[in-house]
């Protein structure tokens, strides 16, 4: 027997439940907040208006970040987790480097307030689900609408919502990591492992829910080839003709509006803010818009773009 509970969400069972306890499902997707380090961050930053360096020194003075935060803040961690989770979920091998991790550390209090004035909480998102002919297996900062019980979890603590095609939505909170958490998990292994020791081998839950020869090699998409909504920040010249160029482009590669916000310049600047948020389209189509619009002279710097998720 390998029991690995402690693995994924600390204290919280949720690699029993996809393995036994939905059993009678298919799997749809699965979307978690699974690195509690990340959510405090993000938690603090939306609460206290700090930038991300501040609150991260915060963090690793209260011990919940460690010296080097790497695999934390830029989504590997949870990408380890959510690679777990497609296996055991979807019955494909496990194949982190497939996966796509983009961390939270570009993101800014500006963001994470405008995405409030809409609305929407920014989350760092582990996120895998069947897709066409393909898995997508994806972390990276999200907009989540502000009424969703996940959008509102909050600190260290870690949230697992599954969709199953029999059961619909079950969601999965608590401790994802401390010292009794993640012992509540290992003794809970350990007593799983007991009661099976005597049982036959072909007869015991696979390590990974599915039995070997009924594993498939389904394909990861690539994140170009993931389909999403987008949220879209730029910092613009306010001048007549910016917005409608802008549209063009995105009309171009047939993306759809869904909200614009156009922020009023501060006093004494010639440049001013322009949110937009999407409907959904192909990671590859919103990455040549946005070279695009970079490109337009009436544009500065670079076009900020987090990917939003209904769920």
């Amino acid at each position: 027997m390998v029991a690995f509970e402690a693995a994924v969400g600390g204290g919280i069972p949720i690699i029993k439940a996809l393995r036994e306890g939905l059993t009678a499902n298919r799997i749809e997707w699965i979307a978690g907040i699974i690195n509690g380090t990340s959510n405090f961050i993000l938690s603090q930053m939306r609460d206290k208006g700090l930038s991300f360096d501040t609150v991260l020194a915060e963090a690793q003075r209260l011990g919940y970040a460690e010296a080097d935060p790497t695999f934390d803040i830029e989504g590997i961690d949870a990408g380890h987790k959510l690679t777990i989770m497609s296996a055991i979920a979807f019955g494909v091998p496990m194949r982190f480097e497939a996966a796509y991790t983009e961390g939270i550390t570009r993101l800014t209090a500006e963001d994470i307030r405008y995405a409030e004035e809409l609305g929407y909480r920014i989350k760092l998102l582990g996120i895998t689900r069947r897709a066409g002919d393909g898995i997508e297996l994806r972390v990276h900062p999200t907009l989540i609408p502000a009424r969703r019980l996940i959008a509102n979890v909050e600190g260290v603590m870690n949230a697992v919502l599954v969709q199953g095609d029999a059961v619909g939505q079950t969601l999965y909170y608590g401790a994802g990591a401390g010292a009794e958490p993640t012992a509540s998990a290992v003794v809970a292994d350990l007593v799983d492992v007991t009661r099976l020791a005597t049982v036959d081998p072909g007869n015991r839950v696979p390590h990974l829910a599915f039995q070997p020869d009924q594993m498939t090699e389904a394909r990861i998409l690539p994140i170009s080839e993931v389909e999403t909504a987008y949220y879209l920040r730029m910092r613009v010249q306010d001048r007549a003709g910016v917005l409608a160029d802008i549209t063009r482009i995105l009309a171009d590669r047939e993306i759809s509006i869904d909200a614009m916000v156009q922020k009023e310049p501060a006093q004494g600047e010639a440049e001013t803010d322009i949110i937009l948020l999407t409907h959904r389209t192909v990671e590859r189509n919103m990455d040549e818009a946005i070279t695009r619009i970079e490109a337009l002279p009436t544009v500065s710097g670079k076009v900020t773009r987090l990917r939003l998720e209904d769920l």
